[in-house]
């Protein structure tokens, strides 16, 4: 049995997230579908994480085991010349059976982009979440730092759906880097954090409380009451989807075995 790793890119608008469902395009579904094609194996893909519908990916990582000749190289041209062009594999290679694309991780970096002109170009709209508005973008910096380190982030958390496993679930989570910056061009306000693990809607509730201190209706220091209050309801919304991508995953290198 032989063990792959894929580095994987996507425009996430035409899919219902990475995890298969039934009868919906997903971009696990799509790399299954042709890894079983190309080996005519049952493969299992896992994934580093469960980006959800409408988002996006530079540095997605899965893994999955075979028994097919086929190297490395070859299977990377082989799932992009068959996966929709919203779908590439950047880089392929052979590791070792520990290799696992979830739990072997140790960081991720996501990126939220927020439009600031008065018009989207068009070939920006599926990426970026327009908000031409005035904020406060000094406090906005300031409230970003304050999400950095060991925290409860249940305020920032989509719900279970069960109060049961809500109440099982731990919620502290790591944030190892939050910053937030103008794009080069400066259109743009760009929010990039860095973290082990992230919950559920996590970056995206964190960044639309950042809003709301940009809009004056929170204050930076209202991040830590949110830690101890632990009421999502409290925080900001959860901002739309299109404006994020996950950018990497980082991994242990341990597990290389060298080019293939």
């Amino acid at each position: 049995m032989r063990h792959f790793k894929l580095t994987i890119a996507y425009d996430g608008t035409d899919f219902h997230g990475w995890q298969i469902q039934s009868n919906k395009p997903t971009i696990q579904g799509e790399i299954v579908n042709v890894l079983r094609r190309v080996t005519q194996e049952s493969i299992i893909l896992h994934g580093a994480g469960r980006t959800d519908a409408g988002v996006h990916a530079l540095g997605q990582v899965a893994s999955f085991r075979t028994q097919s000749a086929l190297c490395a190289a070859e299977f990377q041209r082989a799932l992009n010349a068959l996966l929709p062009p919203t779908i590439r594999v950047v880089a392929a290679e052979e590791v070792g059976p520990d290799f696992h694309a979830r739990w072997s991780a140790r960081g991720k970096i996501y990126r939220y982009r927020l439009y600031r002109g008065k018009v989207v170009p068009p070939t920006l709209w599926r990426y970026v979440l327009h908000y031409p508005f005035p904020l406060d973008e000094d406090a906005m910096r300031i409230a970003a730092s304050r999400y950095v380190g060991p925290h409860d982030f249940a305020a920032f958390a989509a719900s279970t759906g069960s109060e049961d496993d809500d109440k099982e679930r731990s919620t502290v989570r790591e944030i190892y880097s939050s910053e937030l910056v103008r794009s080069e061009d400066g259109e743009e306000l760009v929010y990039t954090v860095r973290g082990r693990s992230f919950l559920r809607y996590m970056v995206r509730k964190m960044v639309g409380t950042l809003l709301e201190v940009g809009r004056g209706r929170l204050t930076p220091d209202d991040i830590l009451r949110l830690y101890q209050l632990r009421d999502r309801s409290k925080s900001g919304p959860t901002v739309p989807p299109q404006g994020l991508c996950m950018v990497a995953v980082e991994h242990e290198e341990a597990w290389r075995l060298g080019p293939s």
